[in-house]
């Protein structure tokens, strides 16, 4: 499987942000790495020491953790889980975090990948954004980085930004790629509701994205990234030299993944299910769970009862047969080289060329796939409506 562990804490939140995650509550950190150690201690004793494949540090920030931190979940992750040797293991930064001293050390403590939130070389639209540091500063964290012995690095970029014009984006992505990351995503800007910015456009003090202009920026984008010599591999995504994010690649795979941390999803055992979202009551949940001494489970215990004595778990369901085969067709279609239909048929348990044969058909016609053999993908013109192939196979 591959495991996520997910840092709630943010020096200042981004008002465009609507992942769960927190400003002003450091004082919760201390007893937070208490209950995530725990917590990762115990799934490893019920689930029987597992192999992890890939490890990822998301958030929130988690290069914003104190030092040592890192260190002392990975080495409980280890104690818990059977981590392979060459396992991908990741965190996310914030540019402002990676002195040399820190990546050096982060790379002392066993991450071999970093995942840098740039988001923009326009100081303008830095702001804009609430990024707390400027172009200068994203350009040297990656040289710092690289310094520090990093060869595995992701940069992060958002377009269709209010304001942002198609020379802003054309400046900040010729200057990204002139650094030779190994890795590069590309997200459009969305207004989420319940952020600031969804009530600063619903006021009127922003304007709604344009989304000809978001359109036009993907496809220059993919322009030049591939005359820069990068597998455009994932319709957001695109890599160097063979790597490829291994972590997403499991969940583009559909396969088995565990969460820890607050409000941290996962899919394993058949069910689908989350921790609760508070930190303050994460903490006193692990270690109500830990008072109760779970035991590994074992082939008579079904994962929805196992579940309900988990109490960090705030809610599961079931994944049904129908919803594994519709999720492996979308989510594996979403990798530009497409599906194999065989392998995925086995994974999903169902032959899957035969259940869609009706919609494959049905979008081949339409020439929004292209099949050669078993293998089914997205053809090029259909990347940023992707959408219209994946709700085919659903319901």
């Amino acid at each position: 499987m591959s495991l996520y562990i997910h840092v709630p804490f943010c020096k200042t939140k981004c008002p465009y942000c609507d992942f769960n995650t927190y400003q002003g509550i450091e004082d919760l950190i201390p007893p937070y790495i208490a209950a995530l150690t725990t917590e990762l201690l115990l799934w490893g004793k019920v689930l029987d020491h597992p192999i992890v494949n890939t490890v990822f540090f998301g958030g929130g920030t988690p290069s914003y953790l104190p030092e040592g931190s890192i260190s002392r979940i990975l080495d409980a992750a280890n104690t818990a889980f059977q981590v392979k040797a060459d396992a991908e293991i990741t965190i996310e930064a914030n540019p402002g975090d990676l002195s040399l001293k820190a990546s050096q050390r982060l790379l002392a403590q066993g991450v071999n990948r970093l995942s840098i939130g740039v988001q923009s070389l326009d100081n303008d639209l830095l702001n804009l954004l609430g990024r707390r540091h400027n172009a200068d500063e994203a350009i040297a964290a990656f040289k710092t980085a690289a310094d520090a012995g990093f060869t595995n690095v992701n940069l992060d970029l958002m377009y269709g930004l209010m304001h942002q014009s198609l020379d802003q984006w054309r400046d900040t992505l010729q200057r990204l790629v002139s650094l030779q990351p190994t890795h590069i995503s590309l997200y459009s800007l969305t207004v989420e509701e319940g952020t600031p910015l969804h009530a600063w456009v619903r006021d009127g003090k922003l304007p709604e994205p344009d989304l000809d202009l978001m359109a036009d920026m993907y496809h220059q984008a993919e322009d030049w990234l591939e005359e820069a010599n990068y597998h455009h591999y994932e319709i957001s995504n695109w890599s160097k030299d063979g790597l490829p994010s291994q972590h997403n690649l499991a969940y583009w795979l559909n396969q088995p993944y565990l969460g820890v941390g607050p409000g941290a999803h996962s899919s394993l055992g058949g069910c689908r299910f989350w921790e609760i979202d508070s930190p303050r009551t994460y903490n006193t949940s692990v270690k109500r769970w830990a008072e109760t001494n779970p035991q590994s489970a074992t082939e008579s215990l079904n994962m929805e009862a196992m579940l309900e004595a988990i109490y960090p778990v705030g809610g599961y369901e079931t994944i049904s047969a129908e919803v594994r085969a519709s999720e492996t067709m979308f989510l594996g279609l979403r990798l530009l080289d497409g599906i194999d239909l065989t392998a995925a048929s086995a994974l999903a348990g169902t032959d899957l060329a035969a259940r869609y044969a009706a919609e494959i058909k049905g979008l081949l016609e339409l020439g929004l796939l292209e099949q050669q053999g078993t293998n089914l993908r997205l053809t090029k013109q259909t990347y940023l409506i992707a959408n219209q192939v994946f709700t085919r196979f659903l319901g």
